[in-house]
């Protein structure tokens, strides 16, 4: 009989700004006690029949909250689906995921964005919820969004994969007056693309090199429909979420001047972006063309400091699976994106072990950050009360990222062949132990997440 209740003890507690040897109480999903063991202690009686989990060595920190994922179902399912990728995602201590709207038919209407819901319902592992889509004649059903349970609304301003750009000014004035919601954008400034790409079709005709993605989706791009949507937030006074910034140069349109809880325009930068560069691209080709795409070590080690001094607020994958035949595709026909859920705390994990960022703030990025920007409830921290999403991770197991063990449906990884040096053990989602040492229980499933929002 499968414990419904877990006593973890003898963990290091990484949470809010602490790291302690402590014990956790978990019962009925729910986190029921924390102590610090220097301090205090949790009685027999309180724990029971718990299922006790001796953590001895291990680190213990709220499940991840990935606020931006591409899991590609409905309509591209040949790429991936929630039940598959939300498994990854599990075995890589992300418990909660916010998945984005350009599937296979674009989410556009309420009653489609609930057609996702209810496969979630039945698939998913993790935790969920989906943004609701946007294009430049569905501003009215756009703002129909409950802001209690759907996490956000998504505005391509640049094309990506399933073309949902908005362009219109009209829309996007509409949008951003209106919305009382958070409002997420993908940045980049589609009239600079085409210009760009037209130099490099002169260039090279349909033999345009992968190492030209970051010249062609260029800073310039970036930086310009970054200051289009910040400065919008600021006329109109919306809540903006800026995903997966790339660039040095868009570093100054965000600060850190007020607390997290008080900012009104937050920002996201993305693992890929954080691990690669240019200098890859040689290596791996279309295994790294992302929109935004990775550019230069610059850009690179800018990201990682505006990320320590807290203009940037949130990491995340914008994991993006597509099938191996499609990246192997030569660089005008492979599509953008890659799979990344299922390692990304262990690539943060990797740079805290290199002395590049402190562990507390991995966990802040990771788990607490989201939860604030989205205003999610009682998750992304280790609070008596919340729920039970929690992580145990073998700082000093290696883990080998190959083919044989990645759990994408794609079937592949960026990462392939490189060696983690921690391992993620158990994954606990509302409590069910969903991910134990490379073994999964789905008889539980993940729970639509909700969002504690005043309204005005």
């Amino acid at each position: 009989m499968k414990p419904i209740a877990y006593f973890i003890t003898h963990a290091q507690i990484i949470n809010e700004e602490r790291v302690f040897e402590g014990d956790v109480l978990v019962q009925d999903g729910v986190i029921r006690k924390v102590a610090d063991r220097n301090h205090e202690s949790i009685g027999a009686d309180e724990i029971g029949d718990a299922g006790i989990i001796d953590a001895e060595g291990l680190l213990l920190m709220p499940g991840v909250i990935d606020d931006q994922v591409h899991f590609r179902e409905p309509g591209l399912t040949d790429k991936a689906d929630i039940q598959s990728e939300s498994r990854a995602a599990v075995a890589g201590g992300i418990t909660s995921f916010m998945e984005m709207p350009n599937t296979s038919p674009p989410v556009l209407t309420q009653e489609l964005l609930e057609q996702k819901y209810q496969l979630a319902a039945e698939k998913s592992l993790a935790n969920f919820s989906f943004y609701m889509g946007t294009s430049n004649e569905n501003a009215e059903e756009t703002l129909r969004t409950n802001p209690r349970d759907v996490c956000g609304i998504k505005i391509f301003l640049g094309s990506s994969t399933g073309n949902m750009l908005v362009d219109n000014i009209d829309t996007l004035n509409t949008l951003f007056s209106k919305s009382r919601m958070l409002i997420a954008v993908h940045c980049e400034d589609e009239t600079t693309i085409r210009k760009n790409l037209e130099i490099f079709r002169e260039k090279y005709g349909r033999e345009i090199p992968a190492e030209a993605h970051p010249l062609i989706r260029s800073s310039e791009a970036c930086y310009k429909s970054t200051r289009l949507a910040t400065g919008l937030a600021k006329v109109y006074h919306t809540r903006l979420h800026v995903l997966h910034l790339s660039t040095a140069r868009e570093m100054s349109l965000f600060d850190n001047h007020v607390p997290l809880e008080r900012k009104k325009i937050t920002a996201e930068v993305c693992i890929h972006h954080l691990w690669f560069n240019n200098t890859d691209y040689g290596r791996l080709g279309n295994r790294i063309k992302w929109n935004p795409a990775v550019k230069t070590r610059e850009d690179q080690q800018a990201l990682l400091s505006a990320l320590l001094d807290d203009r940037i607020d949130v990491i995340a994958t914008d994991h993006a699976p597509h099938t191996l035949e499609e990246k192997n595709r030569p660089y005008l026909q492979a599509p953008s994106g890659g799979p990344m859920v299922q390692h990304a705390l262990l690539a943060m994990l990797d740079l805290w072990h290199e002395g590049r960022i402190p562990l507390e703030t991995v966990v802040r990025k990771m788990c607490h950050a989201p939860a604030v920007c989205f205003q999610v409830d009682r998750r992304g921290f280790i609070r008596e009360g919340y729920h039970a999403d929690l992580v145990l991770v073998d700082p000093a197991r290696p883990s080998r990222v190959e083919k044989s063990n990645l759990l994408y449906k794609c079937g592949w990884s960026p990462l392939e062949g490189h060696s983690f040096r921690s391992t993620v053990t158990h994954t606990f989602v509302n409590g069910h132990l969903a991910f134990h040492e490379g073994r999964f229980d789905e008889s539980v499933k993940g729970r639509r997440l909700l969002f504690n929002r005043k309204i005005n």
